[in-house]
């Protein structure tokens, strides 16, 4: 397998530069009132003008990061600064809150309770900045993640999800920390961005980690508890996998073995649920029961865009930082899944929905949840750790 990442890379690149980004910059990018469309067709069209909340931070992030990591185009910046621009004029509302669709202008539509807008938000202004140099924009970033901080817990601000007899806790928001402090160390340094990705850490292996049933689990009671219904026993391992390589990246900084070891852990329980070996020759499927029970999610047996990514540069990352050869036997197995079911050979850009034997279930090329985001992160993700493991096998 000698020059297999360094193929991988040059692949990635290509795809990134020649297809992704010019689809989404031509397609999403709305040069009129700022910010982006994800609400595509398979070719590019403009089906719903609605414009999602999270995506207004996560194109700005990406155009950023594509600019960071792979090439400095001034396009890229220019677009990710429009989609900032926009995030400051609309997405947020007086008490701070951001929205989850806009009209194409910027007006309100809905809010939702989760605060994955702000998240992204934040990400976006922190990795502007390091295009920039811009401090304002990671004092922002700054501000943003404090304030999305003193929202959890605030039932005025976040209302409970359930009704007082039901207590319990998600994964999602307790993972998506870990990484919005991480991208905001880039730029910034505060004592809260270390104590978010400590308390992550600590309450993901306390709470979310369940090793009687060797995985991640999605929903536990207030301390950990394990509900013995079908939601407490729900797996998503695309989650669990995404957080596998957050927490790679912590040990990666912090040179701490024992972290390391624990996220490996995690990503080979949640590959070994999460890869279909009985359908579609592969790739992750979204949910499991961790009792081995029908899952409930009506969307239990296809397979989406994301986990395939967070697959690919999870066990990427895990090579990188071993040296194991399964994790590149496991690399070539779900990139090779993912090149050959999601990428749409008549148009640009990937396929968001397949079923579970990976055929596609609709061809759109995003909507309010599928965008410029997951996919690209993949391919530049991947050039950085393959860029990385090259330099490791010169030395």
């Amino acid at each position: 397998m000698e020059g297999y990442f360094k193929d991988w890379a040059a692949s990635c690149r290509r795809e990134l530069l020649e297809n992704v980004m010019p689809f989404w910059l031509k397609n999403g990018w709305d040069r009129e009132h700022g910010g982006v469309y994800t609400c595509v067709n398979r070719d590019g069209s403009l089906m719903d003008p609605t414009k999602s909340g999270w995506f207004q931070g996560r194109f700005a992030f990406t155009c950023s990061y594509v600019y960071n990591a792979v090439e400095r185009r001034e396009e890229f910046l220019a677009a990710a600064k429009s989609t900032l621009d926009f995030i400051e004029a609309h997405l947020f509302d007086k008490r701070g809150r951001a929205y989850f669709t806009l009209t194409a202008d910027g007006t309100p539509l809905r809010m939702r309770r989760y605060v994955f807008s702000e998240c992204f938000a934040a990400i976006a202004m922190s990795e502007y900045a390091k295009a920039t140099g811009d401090r304002a924009w990671a004092e922002k970033a700054l501000a943003l993640f404090k304030r999305i901080r003193s929202f959890v817990g605030d039932d005025a601000m976040m209302p409970p999800k359930f009704e007082p007899a039901f207590k319990a806790q998600g994964h999602s928001l307790t993972m998506i920390l870990i990484n919005v402090a991480l991208r905001l160390k880039d730029v910034v340094s505060d004592p809260a961005l270390d104590g978010q990705i400590d308390a992550s850490v600590r309450s993901l292996f306390d709470h979310f980690v369940h090793p009687e049933f060797k995985c991640v689990l999605e929903t536990v009671g207030p301390n950990g508890e394990f509900i013995d219904t079908i939601d407490g026993r729900t797996i998503n391992p695309g989650h669990a996998i995404e957080t596998s390589w957050f927490l790679m990246e912590v040990a990666e900084q912090r040179g701490d073995k024992a972290l390391l070891a624990r996220a490996l852990e995690v990503l080979d329980w949640s590959l070994a649920w999460g890869w279909d070996t009985d359908c579609g020759g592969g790739g992750i499927i979204s949910f499991r029961d961790c009792r081995g029970l029908p899952p409930q999610c009506y969307e239990q047996d296809m397979k989406f865009w994301w986990p395939q990514c967070e697959a690919i540069i999870a066990t990427a990352y895990a090579y990188k930082l071993t040296g194991d050869r399964k994790y590149q036997k496991w690399h070539r197995l779900a990139s090779t899944w993912a090149w050959k079911h999601l990428k749409d050979r008549k148009y640009p850009e990937w396929y968001g929905y397949l079923h579970r034997d990976g055929t596609v279930a609709q061809p759109a090329k995003g909507n309010l949840f599928k965008g410029p985001f997951h996919i690209p992160r993949m391919l530049v993700k991947s050039i950085e750790i393959c860029e990385d493991i090259e330099k490791e096998t010169r030395r």
